[in-house]
């Protein structure tokens, strides 16, 4: 299929972009990497009126150390982050995960803030976000503001974002060194979204687990959180009964996804007592 017609105009500063889109409202959409939203278009699943071309902002590169946080710009391409120092070092987490996304000539066009406003609920990056406690910087129409990972994510592909707004960067705290990462997910093939997959980091005293493909959202499991922040693996997998919810979809039933999340919980409990 072809897309319908649309507009599409290629901003120069994020001030002229944040106007683009106040204007149109949920008539706009941005375009970055393309990787999600061009097949969206192709498909008719998606039919702005026009597009806004952000390519050109040189203030949404950039990977920064910035006091006690590592900054990553929302045009940093997925395959440039995969191969930073700083997010290897910094948010090794976040290293884990992305030569899971897709595969190289995706991440190659792909952008670290396309990922996080999509929001698509088996995607990696929405789930390390959640799993590391970082924010999202947002530019709009009043201003900027921070969410917070934990308030970011609302319902299926549905953030914080609003009409007007830009996600411009994430930020993610610097680990301290006693801190451990986790990440595996389950997919039919290599490259394929997860059937269910887990992004977790504990520190001793806590945990965040974060598992993505079994809900509307990435979500964490907070009472396995609790249960393994205590050293008890088996009441961790047990209790993630009460934690998740899993729908059917074409790819598995609920039951099958559930069992799925604990058997990740038990692979990636090593990497977290290491």
């Amino acid at each position: 299929m072809k897309p319908r017609s649309f507009d599409y105009v290629r901003v120069k500063s994020l001030a002229e972009a944040v106007i683009a889109l106040a204007r149109h409202g949920t008539e706009a959409k941005i375009i970055a990497g393309g990787q999600s939203l061009v097949p969206l278009l192709n498909m008719r699943m998606a039919s702005p009126a026009i597009l806004v071309d952000i390519n050109a902002l040189a203030e949404l590169r950039g990977i920064s150390l910035e006091g006690g946080s590592l900054r990553i710009g929302a045009l940093v391409r997925q395959a440039e982050a995969e191969g930073s120092v700083e997010i290897a070092k910094h948010a090794p987490l976040i290293a884990k995960a992305l030569p899971y996304i897709g595969h190289f000539a995706i991440r190659n066009r792909g952008t670290i803030g396309g990922s996080i406003a999509l929001a698509d609920p088996a995607a990696e990056l929405p789930a390390c976000l959640l799993a590391l406690g970082g924010e999202v910087e947002i530019e709009g129409a009043k201003g900027a503001r921070t969410v917070k990972a934990d308030d970011f994510f609302k319902d299926l592909y549905e953030t914080a974002l609003g009409p007007g707004d830009v996600l411009i960067a994430i930020r993610i705290p610097v680990p301290s060194k006693d801190m451990r990462f986790g990440f595996s997910e389950l997919a039919r093939r290599h490259g394929d979204f997860a059937m269910a997959g887990l992004a977790a980091c504990r520190d001793g005293k806590s945990a965040r687990l974060a598992f993505f493909g079994v809900g509307s959202t990435p979500l964490r499991a907070k009472k396995a959180e609790a249960a393994l922040a205590k050293g008890s693996l088996e009441e961790a997998v047990a209790v993630l009964d009460h934690d998740l919810d899993p729908p059917d979809d074409i790819h598995s039933s609920g039951k099958v996804k559930l069992h799925l999340a604990k058997t990740l919980l038990r692979r990636i409990a090593p990497e977290l007592a290491a």
